[in-house]
């Protein structure tokens, strides 16, 4: 039975070098993967997953107005894609994630996504409030805090270095 999995942490937490590892594990066993990562994540060029070790893979990219199932899922699940890994996942919409539920449910498709779980004020994403909701599994990644405890908040800066809770929600590689 397929499941979405939904693999939440703070920033550098390896969360992309997670990603990596799973796909390597299915492609050194002859199966394939579909990479997606968030359109709005051009650090490192569009359509890139790339770790803060510097490991690489090339990924499709999802914005907010695709439709999964229609754009990547159906697809995928017709050419024996065995598992699809989503990066930034916190960037999908609520929508989107009910699409991917769908492409789990109805095509037996096993989607894990990776993501923030809230902002630097503690607010969810949508995406994530959606996963966090929806998924079939959760699972935390821990890292260390500066103050050498597990960080469980991400923490924004202002151009002062000085911690602030001003500003968009969104501030990619932050």
């Amino acid at each position: 039975m397929a499941k979405l999995h939904f693999i939440h942490s703070t920033m550098n937490a390896g969360k992309s070098l997670d990603l990596l590892k799973v796909e390597h594990n299915y492609r050194e066993r002859d199966m394939h993967c579909l990479l997606l990562t968030a359109a709005i994540d051009n650090r490192f060029g569009t359509g890139k997953i790339t770790t803060r070790v510097g490991i690489s893979a090339d990924a499709a990219v999802f914005s907010p107005e695709d439709n999964m199932l229609e754009k990547f899922l159906r697809e995928a699940a017709s050419n024996g894609v065995a598992c699809v890994l989503i990066d930034e996942a916190q960037f999908l919409t609520r929508a989107q994630v009910l699409q991917i539920c769908e492409a789990v449910d109805n095509l037996g498709l096993p989607v894990m996504a990776w993501g923030l779980r809230t902002d630097f004020r503690g607010d969810l994403f949508e995406g994530s409030q959606a996963l966090m909701a929806l998924a079939d599994e959760l699972r935390p990644m821990h890292t260390v805090c500066h103050c050498g405890k597990r960080a469980t908040m991400v923490l924004r800066k202002d151009e002062n270095g000085v911690p602030t809770l001003q500003g968009g929600q969104v501030q990619v590689g932050g």
